[in-house]
């Protein structure tokens, strides 16, 4: 099962710095869609330069620490976790759970969905590959 997990997570973590890279791309170039109604951030903006910026920039932002993120989910996972260190297992989860809390926050003050199901994805998948290797947390190193 170790090695399921660490591949597993290698995959999520993968997938997730590509994802903000792409999110990067969309943010500086694209003109991608605001809100439930999926505005376009051009109309938005309405020739606004200034909240261009600052939406692009938000999105930018972002992406920038979700790639931040996810090189280092890589590193931890493909480093110390596939070796078996404990703490490697912790930080993790730890950083799992983080993301888990702050996107589920959104519900509660924003009272808006938009967006769980995507950040939803990568944490519950990433929480399954940790569970396939809970055991590593009672075995004597």
């Amino acid at each position: 099962m170790r090695t399921t997990s660490w591949v597993l997570l290698t995959i999520v973590g993968t997938l997730t710095l590509l994802a903000s890279l792409v999110s990067a791309h969309i943010a500086y170039r694209g003109d991608y869609q605001i809100g439930s109604a999926g505005t376009p951030l051009e109309e938005v903006a309405a020739g606004r330069t200034a909240v261009l910026e600052g939406l692009r920039g938000i999105r930018g932002t972002s992406a920038a620490y979700a790639a931040a993120f996810a090189v280092l989910f890589l590193a931890i996972a493909t480093g110390p976790y596939r070796r078996g260190d404990v703490w490697a297992w912790w930080a993790l989860c730890g950083g799992i759970l983080t993301l888990a809390v702050v996107v589920l926050a959104r519900m509660a003050f924003l009272s808006s969905r938009l967006g769980i199901g995507a950040a939803m994805i990568p944490t519950v998948l990433s929480l399954l590959a940790l569970l396939l290797d809970v055991r590593r947390l009672s075995a004597r190193t």
